[in-house]
C-alpha cells in the first residue's frame, strides 16, 4: 500500500448483491440534471443540526454543523474527503495508458460519489427535499481514473432526527467491461467519512461486554504516514467517534460492521478545508458483481462522547 496524504475512499445493517442480470433493472442511458447556481448545495435544518449535501460533487455529504454554527466537521479538502459512499469490485489492473494515475496504480474498480483523483465530479441524476429528508442520485467517478464515469448509479437518502443523520446508501451496477473481473470479495468503505482533525482523539468500545456501559477504549491515533490507516478488528458495539478536547465531535455507527479503518492524515487542528484530516470507515467484505445492487444503511451521530453512546444504544 502507497503512502499517500490523500487517502481517497478505499476499501451492512442491510446488503443486498443480486447475482444474475435478470434482477438488476434494465438499463437507461440517464440524463444529469442541470444544476443552477442557487442549487449548487441541498440544505435541512431542524434547530440542532444543519445538514448541506454538495450536488456539484455527486450529493455527497459537505457539511454538518450545530444548527446557527458556520463550522463545519466535514473535511471537504480534495474529492477523496466528505462523508461519501465507495466501492471496490474485481482485481487490481494497471490502466496507465488510459489515463489512470500512477499513483493510484495498479487499481481495482472504484466508484466513488465525489469524484476522481483529477477533481472530475460525478454528476446529479436526480435530487429532492422531503421534509427533514435529502435524496440524490448521481453516476460515481473511478477514482484513480481521469474523467471516467462508473458504469453505475449511486442513490443516497439521508434524514436529519434530532442529533442523528440516518443514511441509506444504494450502488446499481451495470459493468460491461472485461478487464476487472467477477466474483472476487473486497472489503468495502461502509462508508467513508473524513471528519475535520480538530476532531483529534479516537474513542470506540473493543471488550466483550459490548452494550453493557462498559470503560470504553481511548486507541492511539495512527497516522497515515506509517502506511496505513489503524485496523481495529473488534468494534464490538459497531461505533467509533473522533471528539475533541471537551469530548464532543462526531460518531459513526453501522450496525453490521464489527471492523473498522480509522486514523489521521496530517497534523491535527485541522478544519473543513485544510490538507489535515480525520478518518473513519465501518468495514465489510462484499463480492459485488458485474450486474448487482447492494444497499445498506449507516448513522452519522453529532454529540458528546456519553450522548453518541447513548444513541448508540437506543438504535441498536
Amino acid at each position: 500500500m502507497k503512502t499517500i496524504l490523500y487517502l481517497p475512499a478505499i476499501i451492512l445493517l442491510m446488503a443486498n448483491c443480486a447475482k444474475s442480470q435478470s434482477q438488476v433493472p434494465a438499463v437507461i442511458t440517464p440524463v444529469p440534471v442541470v444544476i443552477a447556481d442557487k442549487d449548487t448545495a441541498s440544505t435541512v435544518s431542524n434547530g440542532i443540526l444543519t445538514l448541506k449535501l454538495d450536488l456539484t460533487r455527486g450529493g455527497a455529504i459537505s457539511y454538518l454543523s450545530k444548527a446557527g454554527s458556520a463550522r463545519s466537521i466535514v473535511n471537504i479538502a480534495d474529492e477523496g474527503r466528505y462523508i461519501q459512499q465507495s466501492y471496490y469490485a474485481g482485481k487490481s489492473v494497471n490502466r496507465q495508458a488510459e489515463g489512470q494515475s500512477p499513483a493510484w496504480s495498479p487499481w481495482s474498480w472504484n466508484p466513488i460519489q465525489v469524484g476522481d483523483y483529477n477533481r472530475n465530479r460525478a454528476q446529479i441524476l436526480d435530487f429532492k427535499k422531503t421534509g427533514f429528508q435529502l435524496y440524490v442520485k448521481c453516476i460515481p467517478m473511478q477514482w484513480d481514473m481521469n474523467n471516467k464515469p462508473a458504469e453505475a448509479e449511486m442513490e443516497q437518502w439521508t434524514t436529519l432526527q434530532g442529533s442523528v443523520l440516518k443514511v441509506h446508501n444504494k450502488l446499481t451496477c451495470h459493468r460491461t467491461d472485461k478487464i476487472y473481473g467477477d466474483s472476487i470479495l473486497n472489503d468495502q468503505e461502509l462508508p467513508a467519512v473524513y471528519p475535520v482533525s480538530a476532531l483529534k482523539h479516537l474513542y470506540t468500545y473493543l471488550g466483550s461486554a459490548p452494550f453493557t456501559n462498559d470503560k470504553l477504549d481511548n486507541p492511539t491515533v495512527v497516522n497515515l504516514s506509517s502506511g496505513f490507516w489503524g485496523i481495529y478488528q473488534n468494534v464490538s458495539e459497531h461505533w467509533m467517534a473522533f471528539v475533541d478536547t471537551n469530548n464532543w465531535g462526531m460518531g459513526i455507527y453501522n450496525p453490521n460492521c464489527t471492523k473498522f479503518l480509522a486514523g489521521l492524515a496530517g497534523t491535527t487542528g485541522g478544519e473543513a478545508t485544510g490538507g489535515s484530516t480525520s478518518y473513519i470507515a465501518p468495514v465489510k467484505q462484499a463480492m459485488l458483481t458485474k450486474n448487482c445492487i447492494y444497499e445498506y444503511d449507516y448513522y452519522v451521530i453529532v454529540g458528546t462522547l456519553s450522548e453518541i453512546r447513548r444513541t448508540v444504544y437506543s438504535l441498536h
